[in-house]
């Protein structure tokens, strides 16, 4: 038969009965499992006569009945009763080609993958006898395995690759091949154009002058654009998980110029990409040289009491830390207002994240690290991990199956510019906080050997969350309300960890909220909160500017080189470029 005409003859009894067989093999599969895991909990054990194993038999039962209903449905689609999808299913982008609908045989495929997908996440929530963590762990391993299992990661079942294959005659399979040797080889997968962006030349261009240079970071100082500038500046922390130009993409999405606008003195601090000389560095580093040297270095540079600080991320735990530590040696107005983009201080909503700290993943942490630093490659196919759907097989049909040109995307290219990581500091970050949820005890965690505690700290601060954030849950960071004792705003922003964040106000996406109520919980928060269309940006310069109204000439050492520290280069500087 021709493609046109296997694309709409029906199912037939053979092709139903093999799929059928498929299904319930899987099912079988997943209830020995189960019944495997509930056998080992309960062998040796006084409680072995409690362990219930109906929620397995009840789960099986339910699977074939609703197997057996798509199955007529199929058989006899005349007399089934129409299908009604939930809306993320009907808004599945796997799922858009007309065929997944119009086409009998591709229709059941999508209907049997979504019984059996919603079938494997119910046994594992049926499994007894299993430890709660030990119980997430199976969870995320079943949700990967099934987006690894869609019909649409295969040549065979998907519609849309075979239609190309008949449009190409074969070529789009030989350019995905291509498309993944050339990322076998290079170890890590692509998601962009890899030659449209460059650092300096189309993103990472705001002018600036690298001022200050030291083993850990180099500190660029952005040029004013305004006549006057806030007296108090800014000093950004980004994550040293990432390049710093996530805030500084295209001159339309730059957080980083945006501020400068705003007539705030903007610092910024572009950490180095570890490498063997950085065997030996720890967390307290980055809290004293890294952190705090820098604020002294602009607090001087400027002659000013007090800056405002940034922290992203992990750079945000980071500065949480470095409050605590301030305020122990009585150093508190040193940081004048805190800003805390999508950052955790108390981990134990921490997310799936939190599935990546066992003595396996600890274990093999070590065995990459041979040099004394982590290949920044590892992070990054484990934060794909988190979203696989998206970063991983999205990627694999459109660029191996469909053969299609990679399309240039400044997101995308940053996040694929990835950065290394001091093992013993990165091992110790996840046992210490990840796993064992050190930080928010008082006197559990010392830096530079004075212990800290975040509930001493009173510095002013501006705590932002992403409603969809994957990597920082919203109701993680919303914990470090909790925790401090000074006047605290929290924003929670619309979209996740990114988007949430970098999201300027000319673009008019998403929204955020607000509420003033005193609430004790995140669903409080939302309950009670305020809706705005748009960025978070204004909200936060008009918190800067209630803050710290007082205002000087943009001249003198506001103008980056022309004070104490003379220029070293021009931004964006040497460290985002070394590899």
């Amino acid at each position: 038969m021709t493609q046109a005409q296997a694309s709409t003859s029906p199912p037939s009894l053979e092709e139903l009965q093999h799929w059928t067989w498929v299904l319930g093999r899987a099912q079988q599969m997943m209830l020995e499992h189960g019944f495997d895991q509930w056998s080992q909990a309960t062998a040796g054990s006084s409680a072995a006569g409690l362990m219930d194993p109906t929620p397995m038999l009840r789960a099986s039962a339910d699977f074939w009945a609703d197997t057996m209903t798509l199955w007529q449905r199929f058989l006899d689609p005349a007399s089934a009763e129409p299908v009604t999808e939930t809306p993320e299913r009907a808004k599945d982008r796997r799922f858009r080609a007309p065929e997944w609908r119009e086409d009998p045989v591709f229709d059941f495929l999508r209907q049997s993958y979504f019984l059996i997908a919603d079938h494997l996440v119910k046994g594992v929530d049926a499994l007894d006898g299993v430890e709660p963590r030990q119980k997430e762990q199976i969870r995320f391993a079943t949700r990967g395995f099934i987006d690894a299992m869609s019909p649409t990661n295969f040549p065979a079942t998907n519609p849309e690759v075979l239609k190309k294959i008949a449009e190409t005659r074969g070529e789009n399979l030989l350019k995905g091949l291509q498309n993944m040797m050339a990322d076998l080889s290079k170890g890590q997968m692509t998601h962009t154009d890899t030659t449209a962006f460059e650092v300096g030349r189309n993103i990472a261009t705001t002018p600036g002058k690298v001022v200050r240079r030291t083993p850990l970071y180099e500190l660029i100082h952005y040029a004013p654009i305004t006549k006057q500038v806030f007296e108090t500046p800014l000093i950004i922390f980004p994550p040293w998980i990432n390049r710093f130009y996530i805030l500084d993409l295209t001159a339309e999405k730059s957080f980083i110029a945006w501020a400068v606008e705003q007539g705030l003195s903007v610092f910024v601090v572009s950490w180095k990409s570890a490498d063997a000389t950085m065997k030996d560095v720890i967390w307290d580093d980055y809290v004293e040289l890294g952190q705090i040297d820098a604020i002294d270095t602009v607090r001087e540079l400027l002659g000013v009491e007090g800056v405002h600080a940034i922290g992203y991320c992990v750079a945000g735990t980071t500065l949480a830390a470095t409050l605590a530590l301030l305020t122990a040696r009585g150093q508190a107005e040193r940081v004048t207002s805190a800003t805390f983009f999508t950052a955790q201080v108390d981990f134990s909503q921490a997310g799936d994240l939190n599935l990546f700290v066992s003595d396996d993943q600890m274990n093999l942490i070590q065995s990459l690290s041979g040099e004394g630093y982590l290949d920044g490659r590892y992070m990054a196919a484990t934060f794909n991990l988190l979203r696989g759907r998206d970063l991983i097989w999205n990627y694999v049909t459109n660029n191996y199956l469909l053969g299609q040109d990679y399309v240039p995307f400044d997101l995308l290219h940053w996040n694929a510019d990835v950065t290394n990581l001091p093992a013993k500091w990165h091992r110790s970050y996840l046992t210490d906080l990840y796993r064992d949820n050190l930080l928010v005890t008082p006197g559990a965690v010392t830096v530079a050997g004075t212990p800290i505690d975040l509930t001493t700290v009173k510095t002013p601060s501006y705590i932002q969350a992403g409603r969809e954030d994957h990597i920082a849950p919203a109701e993680s960071v919303w914990k470090m309300t909790h925790h401090f004792a000074g006047p605290l705003k929290f924003v929670l922003a619309g979209s996740g960890h990114i988007a949430g964040v970098v999201n300027p106000p000319a673009a008019g996406k998403y929204q955020y909220w607000t509420n003033d109520s005193e609430v004790g919980s995140l669903e409080e928060f939302v309950a009670g909160a305020t809706e705005t269309k748009g960025s978070w940006w204004p909200d936060w310069i008009e918190w800067i500017a209630q803050t710290a109204p007082g205002k000087v000439a943009a001249t003198g050492a506001r103008i980056p080189g022309k004070g104490a520290l003379a220029a070293i280069e021009d931004a964006p500087g040497s460290y985002v470029r070394t590899r």
